[in-house]
């Protein structure tokens, strides 16, 4: 990919995927970690005097935080100083014609990219080409920067779809990022350890079977409902609350992977010795071995 001083953005129109998927709490966004994270690559952009187009999913269909870019568009317009339009459309006509009526160094963000169908679904770079996002957005843009590096392992028209068509760019998150696991996964210094966690599980088990099996790591350190899963499948029992949880989030179908990935390489993989739970108020930490371990079937970890 090409770097953001590869090229001059002054009159171009410039698409910029981001991620700015965000915490809700009572239908607002309560975080604005992942808009700061991006900042450097929109003002580089808007200094240089591009016409900026930034798209973003939100959350998943029939989610409580799966709302529109509204919000997003204002707390931008906030840390920038300027107006970021809230365009209410994707890639229909009303998007179309405000994205050529901007005029250099303005912005504007499109609706919740997700909001489209094409989007919520990965598919080969092939499909995606053919989508409608990208045939009647690519006639209108000069370049795209991908700046999304939290969703940059999906294959969806917004990520990849421009890719053979348009001169694709990293943004400086996006950048940095790599330069970093480059670093980590191409060095030959010892040891090499890695620590992986969050919700998306089935993420976490493939590169936890794929740094393993390259020799790229000494040691895994698991936590979060990766830690969980992993847990579970050393036979340990988290208790009724947390498996009926794990079971509703599907992770449940997940322990056998992680069980092949412990048969193959336990000694290498280690799990949480303790976990804490909400009780009366007050954290509790929990040890496996502990008598307390009845918590667990009444209180979620």
């Amino acid at each position: 990919m090409f770097r953001l001083s590869d090229f001059n953005y002054h009159g171009k129109t410039v698409f910029l995927r981001a991620d700015l998927n965000s915490p809700v709490k009572d239908g607002r966004i309560i975080s604005d970690a992942r808009f700061q994270a991006v900042l450097p690559t929109i003002r580089h952009l808007l200094e240089e005097g591009a016409k900026l187009v930034i798209g973003t999913h939100q959350s998943k269909p029939y989610k409580g935080d799966y709302i529109t870019t509204e919000q997003h568009a204002e707390i931008l317009s906030d840390l920038l100083g300027q107006e970021v339009e809230y365009v209410e459309d994707i890639f229909g006509k009303y998007a179309r014609e405000r994205i050529k009526a901007l005029k250099p160094g303005e912005a504007l963000i499109l609706e919740n990219l997700r909001f489209a169908a094409e989007e919520v679904k990965s598919k080969p770079i092939e499909d995606c080409e053919k989508t409608f996002f990208v045939r009647k957005l690519a006639p209108l843009l000069d370049y795209v920067v991908n700046d999304a590096f939290a969703a940059a392992h999906r294959s969806q028209p917004s990520l990849v779809g421009f890719a053979r068509l348009k001169p694709m760019i990293m943004g400086y998150l996006m950048e940095s990022e790599v330069e970093a696991l480059t670093k980590a996964y191409e060095t030959g210094e010892n040891p090499r350890v890695y620590v992986l966690g969050g919700a998306k599980v089935d993420d976490s088990l493939r590169v936890a079977e794929n740094v393993l099996k390259s020799g790229r790591a000494d040691l895994i350190l698991t936590g979060g409902l990766v830690g969980q899963v992993f847990t579970l499948a050393k036979g340990f029992h988290l208790g009724d609350s947390n498996l009926e949880f794990m079971a509703k989030k599907g992770l449940l179908e997940m322990v056998n992977q992680a069980e092949d990935i412990l048969n193959e390489f336990y000694p290498y993989v280690r799990t949480p010795v303790d976990f804490a739970v909400d009780y009366k108020g007050e954290r509790v930490e929990v040890d496996l071995l502990s008598d307390e371990k009845w918590l667990f079937d009444e209180y979620p970890i």
